[in-house]
């Protein structure tokens, strides 16, 4: 079951996950309250208690904090915790041992419409950390290996100081117990569409008590979530994947993404009222500031929120929420092999919308040749959980280029990426 969130009744929880922290939150809650007092928002501060053996319950009762024990150990857990007991619109996790000072918390709350996810971070610009040198470097180290293995953009993925907006968290599937929950949460948040962004931080260790974070089992766990995580990063699902293959690793994978930039790019329409279906996380969209994107999965839209300056809809490629003949172009890339029992019907929708006249881009494998069923026979055996069983109607160019004579179009010019994806630019009768 995923993370069940409470209904949003403040603007502001902030939660502490804390074992014998009763010293560190004598000092921590008055200035924390103070803190939240001065910032105009309606808030609580929710202390979530492992199997302390101090006075921590009564020094939070004390301070007027919601306090919930919680026997199941770890960070991960307690974090999991705060988020379900949370009231706020907005989460803010921070630490109990004072290495969080509460007059942090003002920069990050400046910082929430930025993103859905702000990270106090100590690595970007502006940040600093006060650790120990052989620390600050394995911390350095391993925040850069998990960075260039995931291919995720913050610098500091294990910072536990971050504000979160709620509803980002609804649902997630949460594995890890422990400090891996940190990048677990941001890649699976990420993987909702949700932006993150980073505000630098001076870090600076504790003042009280011990750490319970221990060195060698943090790594360990670090690179046990590695193993875990990378097929979940490396998914088709994953908003940003046709972002990331148009620079990816995979040269072939690369060309072919690039190819079809291109080949999109020379047919589509340079002005008028365009749409580009399906449009995913392509840099197709983020290269045609005047188009509108619509695409079925949110995740992508988020994804292109702040790489699109257009407009983004929800919508189906079978149901276009556009008047008849209202677009000069349309683009539909990649589309119409994945629809069941299509007859025709995709095509019919694009040209209901599209004016006289009007310019149709319509891509899709061809499977005509012998050379697309080879490479998805392959890329079947390579990714079997990639796009390659989803194609369940399968045109040929002379299928396709039929279809489009038989509505009256005119083929204006056509192009084919290794012989295997046909793309092409058609107008709609006069």
């Amino acid at each position: 079951m995923g993370v069940q969130l409470h209904p949003d009744t403040l603007d502001l929880t902030v939660v502490l996950p804390c074992l014998n922290e009763a010293a560190n939150l004598r000092v921590l809650l008055p200035s924390l309250r103070e803190t939240l007092g001065g910032m105009d928002v309606s808030w609580e501060i929710l202390v979530i208690d492992g199997p302390s053996t101090d006075d921590t319950r009564a020094v939070v009762e004390e301070h007027g904090a919601r306090y919930i024990r919680d026997d199941q150990r770890g960070y991960g857990r307690a974090i999991i915790r705060g988020f379900e007991e949370a009231l706020g619109t907005w989460v803010l996790t921070m630490d109990a041992d004072l290495s969080h000072p509460s007059g942090f918390v003002p920069r990050l709350w400046e910082a929430r419409e930025r993103g859905d996810i702000v990270i106090a971070s100590r690595y970007v610009p502006g940040g600093k950390a006060d650790q120990p040198w052989a620390r600050l470097m394995l911390s350095k180290v391993l925040n850069g290996f998990l960075r260039t293995s995931l291919t995720m953009e913050p610098l500091d993925l294990s910072s536990g100081f971050r504000l979160y907006r709620k509803r980002m968290l609804r649902g997630l599937e949460i594995e890890f117990t422990n400090f891996a929950v940190l990048v677990e949460i941001l890649l699976k948040a990420f993987a909702k569409g949700a932006i993150i962004t980073e505000t630098p931080f001076h870090y600076q260790p504790r003042i009280e008590g011990v750490s319970h974070a221990r060195i060698v089992a943090f790594g360990m766990d670090y690179l046990r979530l590695l193993r875990r995580m990378w097929g979940i990063r490396n998914s088709v699902d994953f908003p940003d994947y046709d972002w990331r293959a148009h620079d990816g690793r995979i040269w072939f994978q690369r060309y072919w993404q690039r190819k079809r930039h291109s080949i999109i790019m020379r047919f589509a329409p340079k002005s008028g009222l365009v749409c580009d279906i399906g449009c995913g996380s392509s840099h197709i969209l983020a290269d045609l500031p005047h188009a509108i994107g619509i695409d079925l999965r949110l995740e992508k839209l988020r994804f292109m929120r702040p790489r699109h300056h257009g407009a983004l809809m929800q919508g189906d490629g079978m149901a276009l929420p556009f008047a008849d003949a209202s677009l000069d172009g349309i683009i539909s890339s990649e589309i119409i092999e994945h629809i069941p029992d299509e007859n025709g019907r995709h095509i019919d929708e694009l040209l209901r919308v599209l004016k006289p006249g009007g310019i149709m881009v319509l891509g899709t494998p061809d499977y005509g040749g012998w050379q697309w069923p080879f490479i998805e026979g392959i890329y079947g055996r390579v990714a079997p959980g990639a796009y390659a069983h989803e194609h369940v109607n399968p045109y040929s160019r002379n299928s396709l280029l039929a279809a489009l004579k038989d509505r009256g179009c005119e083929i204006l010019d056509e192009n084919a990426i290794c012989r295997a994806e046909l793309i092409v630019k058609a107008k709609k009768a006069q």
